[in-house]
C-alpha cells in the first residue's frame, strides 16, 4: 500500500545531515568573505550572498541567527585564514626574520593583484565601518589585530636577536606600527588600483626598523 507523503509542520526548517549543514554554512561564509572584502558589511545584503552561494532565499536563518551572527562568523573565519597566510611567510626558517616579513608583503601584493585590487583586508574594512556596525564586533576586531601583531612581534624579536635590527627596538610597538601602516597602505592600493602604496610602506618600515 502506498504511503501518503509526510507533511512538515509549518515554519519548521528542513532536516539536514551534519555534513550538508556544515557544507552550506561554509559556502555562505566563503561567499560572504569575498563580497565583504569588496563592498563592506553595511552595503552587503543577505540576498546577494544567498544568490551567489546558490542557497534558497529564506534559508539564511537556518545557519545563522541574524546578520550580526553572520558577521561575527566572518571575522573569525577571516582572522583564522589570514593568520595561516601570515604564518606561511613568517615561519619560513629558510629566510632571515626581516625577509620573512617582506615575503608576507610580496604574497599579499600578489593576492591584491589577482583580484584587480578590488579586495582588501576584511578586518581593516570593518574597522573603518565600526561606527555603523554592531558594538559586539569591536572586541572581535581588536582580538584579530592583537593576534596578527603578536605574530609580527615574534619575528621582530628574532630579528633583534639575530642582529638584523637594533637591540633598542621594541618589537611589540613596531608590530603595532606595522599593522596601522599596512592597513592604510592596503586602503590606498585599492583606491589607486596599484601595488605602489604597499611597496612604499614596506620599504619605509624596513628602513625604520633597521635605523632604530
Amino acid at each position: 500500500m502506498n504511503q501518503l507523503p509526510v507533511k512538515r509542520r509549518r515554519g519548521r526548517p528542513p532536516k539536514f545531515s551534519a555534513a550538508s549543514y556544515q557544507n552550506t554554512r561554509d559556502a555562505l561564509i566563503q561567499v560572504g568573505l569575498g563580497v565583504l572584502t569588496e563592498k563592506g558589511y553595511s552595503y552587503t545584503g543577505i540576498d546577494e550572498i544567498l544568490r551567489q552561494a546558490g542557497v534558497p532565499k529564506g534559508s539564511f536563518y537556518h545557519y545563522f541567527d541574524n546578520k550580526e551572527a553572520f558577521g561575527a562568523a566572518l571575522i573569525e573565519a577571516y582572522g583564522r585564514f589570514f593568520a595561516n597566510k601570515l604564518e606561511r611567510s613568517l615561519s619560513d626558517s629558510s629566510l632571515s626574520p626581516l625577509a620573512r616579513i617582506q615575503a608576507f608583503v610580496d604574497d599579499a601584493r600578489a593576492g591584491m593583484h589577482r583580484f584587480g585590487y578590488r579586495r582588501g583586508c576584511l578586518i581593516g574594512n570593518l574597522g573603518q565601518e565600526m561606527a555603523a556596525l554592531p558594538e559586539s564586533f569591536r572586541s572581535l576586531l581588536r582580538e584579530v589585530f592583537q593576534d596578527w601583531e603578536a605574530r609580527v612581534a615574534r619575528v621582530l624579536e628574532e630579528a633583534r636577536q639575530a642582529g638584523e635590527i637594533s637591540g633598542h627596538t621594541e618589537p611589540e610597538q613596531m608590530a603595532k606600527f606595522f599593522w596601522i601602516g599596512w592597513e592604510g597602505a592596503v586602503l590606498r592600493a585599492k583606491l589607486e588600483q596599484s601595488p605602489q602604496p604597499l611597496d612604499q610602506f614596506a620599504e619605509g618600515f624596513m628602513a625604520l626598523v633597521r635605523s632604530c
